[in-house]
């Protein structure tokens, strides 16, 4: 199966992004070290999968972030931007679907990125890894990285890396029987 890695940052208090959607208090955490760890974590990805809200944030993007394929989940988006077309695919399917589909087309690992997306494939238990920077900020308000879950999922603690700028990444695995 498609093994799927989650790797995102958050406030203290556990939000990934403003009510309006920006991040520009996690930008000056973007140092030479956050750069290094995203660098060497999209070296063993294959594919990225987001939802509308992402897309259309980095749509605003001075350029296309992304080297890899990206799928954009989303039951409102009709179309990608021409100049995406190679790049860019939407689908609607639920998550399950959507990574049976990715592992027959030959995808291995799945970066999975934006809040929506990231609580939907939680709450059908598809995430393999989390790994969560945490920077020194409290927002007090914002899009959170959690959400409801009907049952508890379990992670292993794999390790976590502190850095000079106050940013504290913690890797976690979920153990499959």
């Amino acid at each position: 199966m498609i093994t799927t890695r989650v790797y995102i940052g958050t406030s203290l208090d556990g939000f990934i992004a403003r009510k309006d959607g920006s991040f520009d208090w996690l930008s000056k955490f973007a140092d030479g070290d956050a750069v290094g760890a995203y660098e060497n974590f999209m070296a063993g990805i294959d594919v990225i999968v987001i939802g509308r809200h992402t897309f259309e944030t980095v749509l605003d993007f001075p350029a296309w972030p992304y080297e890899r394929p990206v799928v954009v989940l989303s039951h409102t988006i009709r179309e990608v931007p021409q100049r995406l077309l190679e790049n860019v695919s939407l689908v609607r399917l639920e998550p399950k679907d959507l990574l049976s589909e990715l592992f027959e087309k030959g995808f291995r690992s799945a970066y999975i990125d934006g809040g929506n997306v990231i609580q939907s494939f939680l709450a059908d238990d598809l995430v393999d890894e989390l790994i969560i920077a945490r920077v020194p900020v409290v927002l007090g308000d914002g899009i959170p990285l959690f959400g409801y879950l009907s049952h508890d999922l379990e992670f292993k603690h794999r390790r976590t890396a502190t850095f000079s700028s106050g940013l504290i990444r913690s890797y976690y695995t979920r153990p499959r029987d």
